[in-house]
């Protein structure tokens, strides 16, 4: 019993404010509460209008990213040797140098062309760009261009003698060596 004593303070406590509650419902008109339909076009103006601007800056955000990107690669490729070129000047340098000389000998050239060709070759390297130097290896269309074909006591399909270097940039044949290529004999 003591129970029930306990709860019943508590229930009515609750009854009396659902009472109140409903009452202060009671008070308010569904016109009040709901707003009329002109305040809710304007607001849903208001906010079409920020989406609206907001979806025009988003659309100008892209449109100057995408200009941007344009920009940037443009850039890339126009100055995309520029390192290598930079690179290439000590090269051009060394050269001038040795025709500067006067009274040179011919070792004196065979001296400078070597160190010359030293920075050259470690120009390529620096920048990735091997030489293809197939002699006696197996024809590859892929990196060779064959000049002529020759009887020869190798294999059919093998180079022979190397008429111009080819070199390679990045795994990419920028141009295929020129050579000679065995073929079989006939009989």
């Amino acid at each position: 019993m003591e129970n029930s004593d306990l709860n019943q303070p508590e229930t009515t406590e609750i009854k009396d404010n659902i009472k109140e509650s409903s009452e202060d419902n009671d008070e308010h008109t569904p016109e009040e509460t709901e707003p009329s339909i002109e305040e809710l076009l304007k607001k849903s103006e208001l906010i079409a209008a920020e989406h609206h601007d907001a979806w025009l800056r988003a659309k100008a955000d892209s449109e100057n990213i995408r200009k941007r990107a344009q920009s940037d690669i443009a850039n890339a490729h126009k100055y995309a040797i520029e390192n290598f070129s930079t690179e290439l000047l000590t090269v051009m340098d060394s050269l001038e140098a040795a025709m500067a000389v006067k009274n040179a000998t011919v070792k004196d050239f065979k001296n400078g062309m070597e160190l010359t060709l030293k920075q050259l070759t470690s120009t390529f390297t620096k920048f990735n760009i091997k030489v293809i130097n197939p002699e006696g290896e197996k024809f590859d269309p892929h990196q060779h261009q064959a000049m002529s074909t020759v009887d020869s006591d190798l294999a059919p399909n093998t180079i022979v003698n190397v008429m111009q270097k080819g070199y390679i940039l990045n795994d990419r044949i920028i141009r295929p060596a020129l050579v000679t290529v065995s073929k079989t004999k006939d009989t």
